[in-house]
């Protein structure tokens, strides 16, 4: 006897030997219209400014002038690549920054929403676990208009710090001005404004954790150190890996807007980046062409260190971003 003999008609809505019909797509469109038209201003912008956008890196292989369209530009070719081939100092002085500014922050910066994570997992007090979230996920909130003024004020040559210096006679402090503290400050500021916000991951992660993991070691007599490198740090392993293969992928872009703001104060050889080397020579300096070449080898690159940073994952048994 065939499947369809022997199964008998299901009306719609009902279930047959715990098999559920599908919907027909139409109808589950007009089931979820009101949330789909709530995602299509959020979806315009994304295909027009991230997909859309991507066309216009044409401009790399062009001479092109704002008063004329991109169609109607001149091909000049590799031309615009030559600032990356041929070395030129202010785009390596740009790069030097860059990956120095990379390296520090991947070594403080990233470690340290993992430790106020720990941190504030052992705290016993919910209400004062709850009162110390809220107020170090606030600085996420400020822009970086606000963060860098806040810094102003008080490190800055009319702050708090050396208004009280002057006040009882002491040398004042030059930090906002000084190029040989520019990258501590630069790190500096994305701990106070960000840290806080990025623990919410590795807190919903600890929450997963199976409790009876901790009791267990407890039994065997483990320390509290050797419960956090035991359960702990495995539990958080997945989700580490994940955010530390993102962080490859953005590791070229250090903060546009944090840097831009407080550039004229130390000058562009200690605070020049590839982004704003990217605004300063094509949008100040008119260099659409070769701005472009380098915006566009950075996105290579950066594509190309999540998709290896990802295979590696998978080498050694991780999940990654995805499961090829």
């Amino acid at each position: 006897m065939s499947k369809s003999a022997a199964l008998p008609e299901a009306s719609s809505g009902e279930t047959v030997a715990g098999i559920r019909p599908r919907k027909k797509l139409t109808h589950r469109f007009g089931r979820d219209k009101t949330l789909l038209l709530m995602c299509v201003p959020g979806l315009a912008v994304l295909i027009t400014f991230h997909y859309a956008a991507l066309a216009g890196n044409v401009i790399a292989w062009k001479d092109y002038k704002p008063y004329l369209s991109i169609a109607t530009s001149d091909w000049v070719g590799w031309d615009n690549f030559k600032v990356i081939t041929e070395g030129d100092p202010a785009f390596l002085g740009a790069v030097r920054n860059t990956l120095v500014l990379t390296l520090i922050q991947s070594v403080l910066v990233f470690p340290a929403p993992i430790i106020l994570a720990l941190l504030l997992n052992s705290v016993m007090s919910l209400r004062i676990k709850r009162a110390v979230q809220s107020v170090l996920y606030l600085p996420h909130f400020l822009s970086w208009v606000v963060v860098v003024a806040v810094f102003q004020s008080i490190l800055g040559g009319g702050g708090l710090i050396n208004s009280f210096l002057r006040q009882h006679g002491a040398t004042t402090l030059d930090i906002i001005g000084n190029p040989d503290l520019f990258i501590a400050l630069l790190t500096s500021q994305v701990m106070w404004k960000d840290t806080g916000w990025a623990t919410i991951l590795f807190l919903a992660a600890l929450s997963g954790i199976d409790s009876s993991l901790y009791e267990a070691t407890a039994v065997d007599g483990a320390s509290r150190w050797r419960q956090i490198w035991h359960v702990t740090l495995p539990g958080l392993r997945g989700v580490i890996i994940l955010l530390l293969i993102l962080r490859l992928g953005d590791s070229l872009s250090v903060g546009f807007e944090q840097i831009i703001l407080q550039q004229r104060a130390v000058g562009i050889d200690a605070s020049e980046v590839i982004d704003t080397y990217v605004f300063n020579h094509g949008v100040v300096g008119n260099s659409w062409g070769e701005a472009t070449a380098v915006g566009l080898v950075k996105g290579v690159i950066g594509t190309l260190l999540v998709l290896g940073a990802n295979k590696l994952a998978h080498v050694f048994g991780e999940q990654g971003v995805y499961k090829a």
